[in-house]
């Protein structure tokens, strides 16, 4: 999410006891630009459907709308039109990406939300979240809930994280495609970058970084287990820091041409 948030609505009311709302409350409370509640996907004002976004052509329009206003607002000047889209898509990916990582990362809980269970608000920085049921690993306390899904070991546990990101994140990608004018396997270099980079901010945030890149780099080795996430995320030590480079470019340079991201691919 960026730093623009200018109003709070407040939280929707819910009677659930979802299974990752622990997770997303941490969340919170270390990165308040952010906040998932768990509840039903909201259609009030301010609010975008995630199933909108992969179906209404113009839901999605607004959505790159609300970024073409936010780039004028950032930089100055207008930005190509399959730029505004491509930062809207890592601006919809980061987050929500967050709300399957950090669960599985911190209470080994991975949420299956298909695109009609996420709603999220670009303004205020929220994201509503109601799984449809849950994978964990055999002694988690809540294994034996009526929507757990348990398997046998972490390899599955990773698996299961991998499927249900691809499956929220494919018609997602689908629907903005043609906007972004780039092909499949970027888009999911995109993601993929948005997946390992959202997790990894949010580590050092926990204290938990170094875990957090071991299980990142087990989580996607590159192979065809990865599929269809593009890359690894490519860790590595330069000059005392942690940094990796990105999979994919995310076209910054177009609007800022003298500030690099520091993990751009172009540059290395």
């Amino acid at each position: 999410m960026t730093a623009h948030q200018v109003e709070q609505c407040p939280p929707p009311s819910t009677t659930d006891s979802s299974p990752c709302q622990a997770s997303w409350r941490r969340l919170t409370e270390v990165f308040g630009d952010l906040r998932i509640h768990p509840a039903a996907p909201r259609t009030d004002p301010g609010w975008t459907l995630a199933a909108a976004l992969a179906t209404d052509p113009a839901a999605l329009d607004a959505t790159i709308a609300f970024d073409e206003r936010l780039g004028l607002e950032l930089y100055g000047a207008p930005s190509r039109p399959d730029v505004t889209a491509g930062f809207s898509l890592h601006r919809y990916a980061w987050p929500v990406a967050l709300a399957f990582t950090l669960p599985w990362f911190l209470e080994r809980r991975v949420p299956a939300l298909p695109v009609d269970r996420i709603s999220i608000n670009r303004t205020t920085g929220e994201l509503t979240a109601r799984p449809t049921a849950f994978h964990c690993l055999p002694d988690d306390p809540a294994a034996g809930r009526p929507d757990a899904l348990v398997v046998p070991d972490r390899p599955a546990l990773d698996a299961a994280l991998r499927t249900a990101l691809a499956d929220h994140l494919a018609p997602v990608l689908d629907a903005f495609r043609p906007r972004v004018r780039r092909g499949p396997r970027t888009l999911w270099a995109l993601v993929t970058d948005d997946v390992v980079d959202g997790l990894w901010y949010l580590s050092t945030l926990l204290d938990e970084e170094p875990r957090a890149v071991a299980e990142l780099t087990a989580l996607l080795p590159g192979d065809a287990s990865s599929a269809p996430f593009v890359g690894t995320p490519g860790f590595r030590r330069e000059g005392g820091h942690r940094t990796r480079t990105r999979v994919s470019c995310c076209l910054f340079y177009t609007v800022r041409p003298a500030e690099p991201c520091f993990s751009c691919p172009r540059s290395k």
